[in-house]
């Protein structure tokens, strides 16, 4: 756990000096606000399409090397409805990557996420809103262990993420939010039955027959847990042409290890060339304590233990997108 406690003072640190940022920039955003605002029945929408690619080829290159072609793409919209002391806000955020490298005719999944916000909040006091907010994430196709693409590691629903949470937001700015729900489900599902019968993702695995070793019950393809959640969100333009979106969840379990607590941060950095050319990096960092990562400690290929573990993602991508 101590490494999760370090993550999350990490983030803060980062979303408080983003939100300091803002504060200095006061003026210079209320001007870009206007640029995406559609007044159309309280409506304010914006989002931004990218797709990135990426070529190498090699022919009798004294170097050495390998031919290598890559491709991702990525979606992030979002639509936000206020009307009479009523806050509506809906976020879609997909992608997907793959890449074939050398004589292998194989692609190899990079990046895989689909993650679906929609959240409700009605004036309570203040600045302050009585919410509920319900989030989706999976992915689209199935995950393997590369350089092995025989065993499975993951797949559509396997995981799926549905967070159901209950409690109030702080609209501090329009690009800097707070929400705290003390009152919180959250439902992990396996939907793919030999990823359960193994455990993957935290659920009850399945009992086998010490005798014979057949199986006498299958994995659990649910797992259910309560407990408080913690949502910060930002963006901003933080200089011209440069948007700076992150969003830190926090979840702990009333019931098993509330210490433990599970970190999702992810962080997104646009920059626009001009009207279609664009660099992203996109950053991802996730601390589950339920998830069991495999470790090979002696570099033999062969895992010699597994548990929680760090997982970090990070994306560079120059290429084609739209921003509305």
């Amino acid at each position: 756990m101590k490494s999760a406690t370090s993550i999350l003072f990490i983030a803060l640190s980062i979303l408080i000096t983003s939100s300091i940022t803002y504060a200095q920039n006061t003026e210079k955003e209320k001007g870009l606000t206007a640029i995406h605002k559609d007044t159309i029945e309280g409506w304010d929408k914006a989002g931004i399409i990218s797709t990135n690619l990426t070529q190498t080829s090699l022919s009798n290159w004294a170097a050495g090397g390998q031919s290598s072609i890559a491709v991702t793409g990525l979606v992030s919209f979002h639509a936000i409805e206020t009307k009479g002391g009523g806050l509506w806000e809906n976020h879609i955020d997909i992608a997907y990557g793959v890449l074939r490298q050398g004589n292998t005719k194989a692609w190899w999944k990079t990046d895989d996420k689909i993650d679906l916000t929609t959240k409700y909040g009605k004036k309570a006091f203040g600045e302050w809103y009585y919410a509920i907010l319900i989030n989706f994430k999976t992915q689209f196709t199935q995950g393997f262990n590369y350089p092995d693409d025989s065993t499975k590691i993951s797949d559509l629903l396997a995981p799926g993420y549905l967070i159901t949470a209950l409690g109030f937001e702080n609209k501090i700015k329009k690009e800097f939010g707070v929400f705290i729900a003390p009152l919180t489900a959250k439902l992990t599902l396996v939907q793919d039955q030999a990823l359960a019968d193994a455990g993957a993702f935290g659920v009850e695995e399945a009992t086998y027959d010490n005798l014979t070793g057949s199986k006498t019950a299958d994995g659990e393809t649910m797992r259910m847990e309560i407990g408080g959640y913690l949502r910060l969100f930002f963006s901003n333009d933080i200089m011209k042409n440069v948007t700076l979106t992150t969003k830190l969840d926090l979840f702990s379990n009333y019931i098993e290890s509330p210490e433990n607590i599970d970190v999702n941060w992810e962080v997104l950095l646009n920059m626009k060339v001009n009207d279609y050319i664009s660099a992203s990096l996109t950053m991802h960092l996730v601390y589950d304590h339920d998830i069991a990562i495999g470790i090979d400690s002696d570099g033999d290929d062969v895992i010699d233990s597994s548990g929680p573990r760090t997982q970090f993602k990070e994306v560079i991508a120059i290429g084609l997108s739209y921003k509305f």
